[in-house]
């Protein structure tokens, strides 16, 4: 029965070879058949196991994919990185117009509705929306992977773990928000500007509902290299916006809770329009469709690994955007903190801006390089994460030039206030040397991400941003009398100091490595470096095949040269 099974391993051209047989030293018999001048197979054969080995004098490479990825240029590298980068851009403007509305609305309905949607606004990004986006960008290794590897249900199964965790985490969020009123008013915020607030975030509660849909759709559809469809939805979702905040402040009267109410509705359209393409489309079914099954739930691993991989995403996001908003803080100590305040708002505004460039530029090489090292190509990685660095320099000079170029009008947009536009005016520059550091950085950011390595990121973020920028702020604005500028010198260092650790990071990666820990993560091979049936090594509870069956062991690095084979009878 041996000698039957593996006659019908071997290749369909053993059938013209030449074979001789003999018997071991041990008693074995061996069987030794000659594919080619430079390819030999030996079968040892037992009553138990036949062992089939082959060697070649001078192995080709292994034909992984059709696709000519590890020898492509650097031009050709950029181009691929730049067709998933643009329309992410797109997105990201286009949704960057709909807090601009929000804030129109509330700036007409008074003083107070601007101070208290403010404060509602920047309490929800600190305690709720930044750790839900976060959290789901923990996905992107796990489904660009697994794209490249060709295991596309395990993109679905990822996408579900993915929402049942944000909604999970959505019932404390959403506990927090309702009780906000007495922690802003225990803090020492003013009473009515914290009703305002309350009354503002109590109507955002369904939005965690939405966004714990939101991420995980848009990641889902990123990391397939679906993007003009985000596009196309983000621009009806925004179309809307405006008319419904007409309708439920200007007509109906709701004020805050008006804004509020139509900021929430414009995710929930934004969600029905992005499942609808994915219905519609057809893209659900190669992903194993919206079915809960009972194996999601059981496979444990897929759930540690993604929370880990979520934790870790979490933590590299939230530990830079809380900066900023602790930089917020520091102003309101400095002298004429009315004036660092609204200029640090204008600032943070621009960086905002400016920041949808070099994220959309790492959603698309962590896309590249997760692809590529799902697929077990290194060498196609490793030319991703280059190209996409490099265009991230370009990426950081044009924010410089663009930064120094409109700094005497800028502020303009925002503000006639004499002082306001003063210091706005002398920090641009030193912004602009911000983002020749943030652009990279952030690229790297996306690196790290598409090869499983947020921890590294969260580490980086940390030391740079905490170990660094923080005290070099605060000794420069409140010690070297820097003030205002010394706040945002010491974003400078933080930018420097995180930039020039993720290279190092980065230059020193073992790409084959990466790519061998990614079949893993992809779900086509195990931890031991077996193949994995239909991505899943969970025989779910059922008995076990005792019967003959191939266990195929190879190396994932580039340079392998033999096949073991062991069949068990």
């Amino acid at each position: 029965m041996c000698e039957g099974l593996v006659g019908k391993l071997l290749p369909p051209c053993l059938c013209n070879a030449k074979d001789g047989g003999g018997v071991g030293d041990d008693g074995h018999r061996l069987r030794a058949v000659v594919v080619s001048p430079d390819v030999a197979v030996v079968v040892v054969l037992n009553e138990s196991t036949t062992t089939l080995t082959t060697t070649c004098k001078d192995p080709p490479p292994p034909v992984l994919d059709d696709r000519p990825s590890l020898t492509r240029g650097a031009a050709s590298e950029a181009a691929s990185i730049l067709s998933l980068s643009l329309p992410m851009i797109m997105t990201g403007l286009i949704l960057y117009v709909r807090p601009m509305i929000s804030m129109l609305f509330l700036g007409r309905l008074g003083e107070l509705a601007l101070a208290g949607g403010s404060l509602a606004i920047g309490f929800g990004n600190i305690t709720g929306y930044s750790v839900l986006s976060g959290l789901a960008m923990g996905m992107e290794p796990v489904c660009g992977q697994a794209v490249g590897a060709k295991n596309l249900p395990l993109v679905g199964a990822t996408m579900q773990r993915m929402v049942l965790l944000l909604l999970a985490l959505s019932v404390p969020v959403a506990f927090l928000w309702a009780h906000m009123e007495p922690l802003l008013l225990l803090c020492g915020q003013d009473a009515a500007i914290s009703a305002a607030a309350q009354r503002y975030i109590l109507l955002c509660l369904p939005d965690l509902l939405f966004q714990s849909f939101l991420h995980p759709l848009r990641i889902y559809l990123r990391t397939q290299s679906i993007n003009f469809p985000l596009t196309a939805c983000a621009v009806l979702a925004v179309a809307m916006h405006l008319p419904i905040n007409y309708l439920l402040v200007s007509v109906l009267g709701l004020g805050v809770e008006g804004v509020a109410l139509a900021s929430a509705l414009a995710n929930l359209n934004l969600v029905l329009l992005l499942l609808a393409y994915i219905y519609f489309s057809g893209v659900h079914r190669a992903t194993g469709g919206f079915t809960l099954s009972e194996k999601l739930f059981k496979d444990v691993t897929g759930w540690m690994r993604l929370a880990r991989l979520a934790v870790a995403s979490c933590a590299s996001v939230c530990l830079e955007w809380w900066w900023y908003e602790i930089m917020i803080l520091l102003c309101g100590l400095l002298a004429d903190p009315k004036a660092t305040v609204a200029s640090m708002g204008v600032l943070i505004q621009t960086t905002s801006l400016l920041y949808i460039f070099p994220s959309s530029l790492s959603f698309g090489v962590s896309t590249r390089v997760s692809n590529e090292l799902g697929a077990n190509r290194p060498g196609a990685a490793r030319a991703a994460a280059r190209a996409g660095l490099a265009l991230s320099a370009l990426q950081g000079l044009a924010s410089f030039l663009f930064a120094v170029s409109v700094r005497d009008v800028w502020a303009r947009m925002f503000t006639s206030d004499t002082s306001i536009l003063a210091l706005t005016a002398s920090v641009l520059p030193i912004l602009g040397l911000c983002e020749l550091g943030n652009c990279p950085q952030t690229t790297g950011c996306g690196v790290l991400r598409g090869s499983a390595r947020p921890k590294d990121g969260a580490h980086i973020n940390l030391g740079a941003f905490y170990g660094v920028g923080t005290p070099v702020a605060v000794a420069l604005a409140f010690w070297a009398g820097q003030g205002f500028r010394g706040l945002w010198l010491g974003l400078l260092a933080a930018q420097a100091a995180c930039v020039a650790v993720m290279l190092v990071v980065i230059t020193r990666t073992d790409w084959a490595k990466q790519a061998e820990l990614a079949q893993v993560l992809a779900g086509v091979a195990a931890p031991g470096g077996d193949a994995v049936v239909n991505g899943d090594d969970d025989d779910g509870g059922k008995e076990k095949d005792t019967g003959p069956h191939a266990k195929v062991a190879a190396s994932h690095g580039d340079e392998d040269s033999s096949l073991l084979i062991t069949v068990q009878g």
